[in-house]
C-alpha cells in the first residue's frame, strides 16, 4: 500500500513561489536560506519530505522542521532561524514596581533628612531592604538602574510634590494640596491595580485647580493586557488576564482565528516574547496550518510595532492616574476602553522615513 502523508499542504502565493525560485537560485544569499526555499519549493509542489532530503543531500529532520515552520509561522519565517529568547532580565517587574513605590514616597518618611530622592540616595534604600523585602534581584542596584526603572515608568522623584492635609482647630479651616504623579504602563504585562487610601478632593474654583489625591495607596494586584490593532480597519483586539505565558497568548490566537474569515491568512507582527514561538504555541499552530503567519520586531525594535502607540496613548488616556477598587474593576475599565476605542476606531499611518526605506 502506497504512503499517504498526513501532514498539510503548503499554500504559496504567486510572489511567493517567484521570490523562493529566486531566492534558491542565488549564489550570493546565505546557504541555510538557500536550501530552505529549495526545501519549501519542493514541499510546496508535492514532493514527500523524503524524496527532498534526497534530492537536496540532507537529512528527514531538517526537511520536517522547515516545513513544520512554514505551515505553523508562515513561509518567510521558515526561510530564517527563529529569534533566540533573548536573557531573561535579571530584575523582576515585581522588582522594578517596588522601586518605583518607593520613588513616589519622601526620604524623610522612611528616615532620612532629605526631603526628595536621588539616584544614589534611592539606590542605597533599595539595596539595604531588597532582601528583607522579597526582592533579592534588587541587592546590587546601581543609581544607573535606578533612573533607568524611573524613566521607563516616567517617574521623577525630584519633581513630585507631597502635601500634607491638615485642620486648624482655631478656625475650622481646610487645607488641601496633593501629590500627583505619572506612569506609563508600557510594560505590558504589569498593568497594577491601585486604590486610594482616602477619597479624592474635586478640584475648588479659586483655590485648587486640580484634583487632590492622598500619596498612598492600595494594591490589588496586577493585569496583563494582551492586544493586536488591525491596520486597515484600527479595530483593537484584546485579552485582559492576569498573566502573560503560552495559555495566553494561544487564546488570543484562537479569538483572532474565530473573528476572521476562515481561509485567510492572519499576518502577526509580534515582538521576541519566549511565549510567541514556545513549544505549547507551536503545537497549537501545528494544528492550524497555513492560518497565521509572524513577523518578528528585530532587537531593540519594539517600536517599529505600532500596537506600542495604542499602549501609549491608552496609558496616558486612561490608565494615567487611574484608582479602581479591585483587579476585576481595573479589568472591567480597560474592556470598557477597548469598546469605546471600537466603536470609533482609528487608523494609523506609518510616516517615519519611508521615503529613505527600500525594498530587498
Amino acid at each position: 500500500m502506497p504512503f499517504v502523508s498526513h501532514r498539510a499542504p503548503l499554500k504559496l502565493g504567486k510572489s511567493e513561489v517567484e521570490m523562493m525560485t529566486a531566492l534558491s537560485q542565488s549564489r550570493s544569499e546565505p546557504a541555510g536560506r538557500v536550501q530552505r526555499a529549495a526545501i519549501l519549493l519542493r514541499y510546496h509542489a508535492g514532493n514527500t519530505v523524503s524524496e527532498i532530503a534526497r534530492t537536496l543531500g540532507t537529512n528527514r529532520p531538517r526537511v520536517e522542521r522547515c516545513v513544520s515552520k512554514a505551515l505553523e509561522l508562515g513561509a518567510q519565517q521558515a526561510l530564517t532561524d527563529l529569534p533566540g529568547r533573548g536573557r531573561h532580565p535579571g530584575i523582576t517587574p515585581e522588582a522594578r514596581a517596588w522601586v518605583v513605590a518607593l520613588a513616589c514616597q519622601q526620604p524623610k518618611d522612611l528616615g532620612y533628612a532629605q526631603e526628595l530622592w536621588t539616584t544614589r540616595l534611592l539606590a542605597k534604600h533599595v539595596r539595604k531592604h531588597a532582601t528583607a523585602a522579597g526582592h533579592v534581584s534588587l541587592a546590587k542596584l546601581g543609581r544607573g538602574t535606578v533612573s533607568k526603572i524611573l524613566s521607563a515608568n516616567q517617574v521623577h522623584p525630584h519633581k513630585i510634590q507631597y502635601y500634607l492635609e491638615r485642620r486648624d482647630p482655631a478656625f475650622d479651616a481646610k487645607m488641601v494640596q496633593f501629590c500627583m504623579f505619572t506612569r506609563k504602563f508600557d510594560e505590558k504585562p504589569g498593568i497594577q491595580a491601585l486604590d486610594n487610601t482616602a477619597p479624592d478632593l474635586p478640584p475648588v474654583p479659586g483655590k485648587h485647580s486640580s484634583l487632590g489625591r492622598d500619596h498612598e495607596y492600595v494594591r490589588h494586584g496586577t493585569l496583563s493586557l494582551l492586544a493586536g490593532i488591525d491596520l486597515l480597519s484600527g479595530e483593537v483586539l484584546g485579552l485582559v488576564r492576569k498573566r502573560h505565558r503560552s495559555a495566553e497568548f494561544i487564546e488570543f490566537l484562537k479569538l483572532a482565528h474565530a473573528h476572521y474569515p476562515a481561509g485567510a491568512r492572519i499576518r502577526i507582527v509580534l515582538d521576541n516574547h519566549s511565549a510567541h514561538i514556545s513549544k505549547e504555541t507551536r503545537a497549537f499552530l501545528g494544528t492550524l496550518p497555513n492560518r497565521f503567519e509572524f513577523t518578528f520586531t528585530p532587537t531593540h525594535g519594539s517600536w517599529l510595532n505600532l500596537i506600542e502607540s495604542f499602549f501609549g496613548k491608552m496609558a496616558r488616556s486612561l490608565l494615567r492616574g487611574i484608582r479602581v477598587a479591585s483587579a476585576d474593576e481595573l479589568k472591567a475599565r480597560i474592556e470598557l476602553y477597548l469598546k469605546e476605542v471600537n466603536e470609533t476606531p482609528v487608523v494609523f499611518r506609518w510616516k517615519y522615513k519611508l521615503e529613505t526605506l527600500s525594498v530587498v
